[in-house]
């Protein structure tokens, strides 16, 4: 059975996830699953929260979009291809020197509803990969505002956490309607 996006106002959004002691099939299988999930939803990047599950586990996969941006995959420069669809587990974010941007973030969790975020523009991230191996790497742009965005679901932190109070405001109407769907979809299962 196919994995289920959760929406805004689901109570597992704001689970920080456990972290994982094994790399075993059920993480492997539950991991090609939300890549799936996240390919449907024509999404690049899904944490296992926004799939019901409080653990430390997120997918990205970038190369369907046109996006500059760089990466040092444990030292080298592999094609997309060779890594990706990535997945993270157990992942620890350092900021690299650099600048701050502004980017238009969405998230599957919230269909529809865009807003400015600011994020730092380089990072590292270490994690291990759906065998288990050690991984770091270090990028910039898209690929930096994506796993910053789903290691903060695996967090608990929203992009909504993120934004001015101006740009909520803004959003705040969608994020109502988005609060009763959800609401009432709850009370339907």
């Amino acid at each position: 059975m196919p994995l289920t996006i959760v929406h805004y106002n689901d109570p597992i959004l704001r689970k920080r996830g456990v972290k994982l002691t094994a790399v075993n099939a059920a993480v492997r299988k539950l991991a090609e699953e939300m890549v799936g999930a996240m390919h449907a939803a024509e999404g690049i990047g899904l944490a296992a929260q926004q799939v019901g599950q409080a653990l430390q586990v997120c997918v990205i996969d970038l190369r369907p979009v046109e996006a500059k941006f760089a990466w040092d995959y444990d030292g080298t420069r592999p094609p997309l291809d060779l890594f990706m669809p990535l997945v993270l587990i157990n992942p620890e974010v350092t900021v690299l020197p650099g600048d701050e941007t502004v980017y238009e973030e969405g998230c599957l969790s919230f269909p529809h509803i865009r807003g400015d975020v600011v994020r730092p523009d380089r990072i590292s991230v270490k994690f291990k990969d759906a065998a288990g191996h050690p991984h770091t790497l270090a990028c910039d742009g898209l690929l930096a505002r994506c796993v910053q965005h789903e290691v903060d679901h695996l967090n608990g932190v929203l992009y909504i956490d993120r934004m001015t109070k101006e740009v909520l405001a803004l959003l705040d109407p969608a994020l109502k309607a988005l609060k009763k769907q959800t609401r009432e979809a709850a009370k339907k299962s």
